[in-house]
């Protein structure tokens, strides 16, 4: 028998997926994160799993083992906060001469023009270790200037002079010509031996020099704190009982392996949230047989949203951490500081904010019991009466209602003139309209119409909130998962192995340049083949997906365009091609412009090497067994529908079957969820065992501000 185990760090809880290949049977563990040490926390988890499945936790670690058939995933929120709170390495930037300001220049302008009291923000790295070079190499690949030798070993010695921890070189046009570049490493191996260095053309060969600069000197600072922390927490597994290599999941939606993220460490920073996409699809299919989908996973401390349109996960080059670009795709997640943990104030003009500040998991909300003395969402829920104060995760951890109702009058109903209820359904009711702002992000403020999308449901905290919020967006169809409470960590259990490759090659459909474009497409299919070789993944379960960024002449942004194929063989393959932009860009943009030529800059190849699927078969009685046979009772919580606290039934998740239909007003409790099913709604239990929701009028606003 092996196991295996996706963990989630998140700002309050840590969230273990744990799957057997004996029954297939998905299992979930939630354990409160320790900021001081989040490998406690982890290990903390991996305890209850091993006392669930009846194993020591040394046998049960080496049963996780890749040698074994088991698996570790891991997503982590250290490169996130180390570059948010800039607890990074000290780098030194070799660039070319004449741009040593790149990084506080950044693209040519300033967020907002108009704020023209407003100065750049601070660079990421210093000016004083950004040193430049004499050479120049144009957008042909041509020596225009030859790189000055001495002057960069002087460079270099000037670096070691201030002591950097890292080495970060981003010359002009070296995805053209690397030659300069190249260079540049060979003399800091002569000059510092055992320096670490990154060269731009390897970390992010792409076109503009500001992001190809930007993410070399944020993967630069990240390797300092990320190696020692990441490999001492597998050493620390390993200590356990763990034989193997950690998997870490990236923040394109996949996973990778500790040493191919070792070599690229700016791909975990936004990590975590990209296994809700990834989940979110897997259950919309499974319960539904749809693939336009937008995911929402509401944890302690943050809500994150996603879109999927016909089976592919939207990714984008324009995320940003902070003030900077990442520079490279990722998944395109909306997050705000909206989660059970958010804390609830009301600024000096008497008006009610939630987040982005959060209690976190220490203190965390005061009805926690360990110190928290601010109001916040999970406190309003509990005075609402839609969480059980005797049943958080199952039974394991008890919450004190009194608590709660004193911050809350302290903080919020003292300073509103509200009653106790009051105040906290306008927690409640502040929290859902930012999250239900942040879901049109992505959706109606994209062109994107929610109401032809499935939405998908997860997080601790999201099943109290989402039914009114889709009542607001007008969506007929919900899904719940059973799984919600542990979302991520169940995408990154599902996730396949991927990686993305890419190298800048300019051409365009007018000339096209058939042995140039072909020659690129061969050494990304190379590189892809061999990272898949290194994750030792058979030929039948591998797939290359190419693509290449291209667009109209004098755009200044392009699209990213699935090609279909390998190489471009004869005429109509570009034919093909250039009808395929048109149609993209009409439906992405809103235009198009038939005739023109295509600009082509970035080719794509993303290695995906596919991973056992989870089996969420269940077995149960021929008849669905009677509702009541579910139901624990009945608890007093607050419906401004009704104007008042009333009795309602709650049922036992773990007891609801295939088929049971509960009708609002109701309250269905599981071991790491709970969900409010709010009157005009009614929740059926699929074949999966999954809650789908329908509302009863869709489009139908729910009285969620009557009184």
């Amino acid at each position: 028998m092996a196991f295996r185990v996706c963990i989630d760090i998140g700002g309050t809880f840590t969230d273990l997926a744990v799957v057997s290949d004996k029954d297939g049977k998905l299992n979930l563990f939630k354990t409160s994160t320790t900021p001081d040490d989040f490998g406690r926390g982890v290990i903390d988890g991996m305890r209850l799993a091993a006392d669930f499945y009846g194993t020591p936790l040394e046998q049960f670690m080496r049963l996780c083992s890749t040698s074994f058939g088991g698996a570790i995933n891991y997503g982590t929120t250290i490169a996130t906060n180390a570059v948010i709170q800039r607890k990074v390495g000290k780098v030194g930037l070799i660039c070319t001469k004449g741009h040593r300001d790149i990084l506080t220049l950044r693209e040519g302008g300033k967020e907002d023009p108009f704020l023209w009291d407003v100065d750049y923000p601070e660079p990421y790295v210093p000016r004083y270790l950004t040193l430049s070079v004499s050479e120049r190499v144009d957008a042909q690949g041509n020596v225009v200037y030859p790189l000055d030798e001495l002057e960069a070993r002087n460079v270099i010695r000037e670096l070691r002079g201030y002591k950097v921890d890292v080495i970060a070189v981003a010359l002009l046009w070296s995805i053209a010509n690397a030659t300069h570049e190249t260079r540049i490493g060979e003399l800091i191996e002569e000059e510092w031996p055992d320096q670490p260095y990154y060269l731009s053309h390897e970390i992010n060969p792409v076109i503009r020099e500001y992001r190809r600069t930007i993410s070399t000197v944020i993967n630069a600072s990240l390797m300092p704190v990320v190696t020692p922390a990441l490999s001492g927490f597998e050493e620390r597994l390993k200590h356990l009982g763990y034989e193997g290599h950690l998997s870490l999941i990236s923040c394109f939606g996949g996973v990778m392996s500790l040493k191919d993220m070792l070599e690229k460490p700016i791909y975990i920073i936004d990590s975590g949230p990209t296994g809700a996409p990834v989940a979110g699809l897997m259950y919309s299919r499974l319960d539904l047989d749809k693939q336009d989908v937008v995911t929402c996973d509401m944890g302690g401390t943050s809500f994150d949203v996603s879109r999927i349109t016909a089976g592919d996960i939207a990714t984008t080059l324009d995320a940003k951490i902070g003030f900077d670009y990442l520079g490279i795709r990722k998944v395109d997640t909306k997050s705000i500081g909206a989660g059970g943990g958010s804390i609830a104030w009301v600024d000096p003009g008497g008006l009610l904010h939630v987040g982005p500040e959060s209690a976190g998991a220490h203190p965390g909300p005061a009805c926690y019991e360990r110190g928290g003395n601010y109001a916040t969402v999970t406190d309003a829920n509990v005075v609402l009466g839609y969480l059980n104060p005797d049943y958080l995760l199952g039974g394991r951890m008890q919450i004190n209602r009194k608590l709660s109702e004193a911050v809350i009058q302290e903080h919020v109903a003292k300073q509103l003139g509200l009653g106790i209820l009051d105040a906290a359904f306008a927690i409640w009711n502040t929290v859902c309209v930012n999250m239900t702002d942040a879901i049109r992000t992505i959706t109606s403020w994209e062109g994107i119409d929610p109401r032809e999308y499935v939405f998908v449901s997860g997080g601790g905290a999201a099943g109290i909130h989402i039914i009114p919020m889709m009542a607001e967006l007008g969506v007929s169809q919900l899904i719940i998962p059973k799984s919600a409470g542990a979302l991520s960590a169940v995408g990154g259990l599902a996730a396949n192995i991927v990686a993305d490759f890419q190298r800048n090659y300019e051409c365009d459909t007018g000339q096209f340049d058939f042995e140039g474009v072909n020659a690129t497409l061969a050494v990304l299919e190379k590189e892809a083949n061999l990272f898949l070789d290194s994750n030792a993944v058979k030929l039948k379960n591998r797939r290359l997906e190419f693509a290449v960024d291209a667009r109209y002449y004098s755009q200044p942004w392009e699209l990213t365009i699935p090609l279909g194929l390998k190489s471009f063989k004869r005429k109509n393959d570009v034919l093909r091609f250039v009808q395929d932009f048109h149609e993209i860009h009409g439906r992405m943009r809103g235009s198009k412009e038939e005739g023109q030529f295509i600009q082509c800059s970035n080719w794509r190849v993303k290695a995906v090497g596919l991973t056992k699927d989870l089996d969420f078969s269940i077995s149960g009685p021929a008849q669905t067994p009677p509702l009541k046979n579910a139901l624990l009772g009945k608890r007093l919580s607050y419906f401004r529908d009704f104007g008042k606290t009333m009795e309602t039934k709650v049922f036992d998740g773990a007891k609801l079957s295939p088929g049971n239909k509960v009708v609002a007003p109701a309250i269905i409790e599981e071991m790491a969820t709970t969900i409010v099913v709010f009157p005009g709604s009614e929740v059926t239990v699929s074949r999966l065992g999954n809650y789908l929701v329908k509302l009863r009028s869709p489009g139908k606003k729910m009285n969620r501000n009557r009184g």
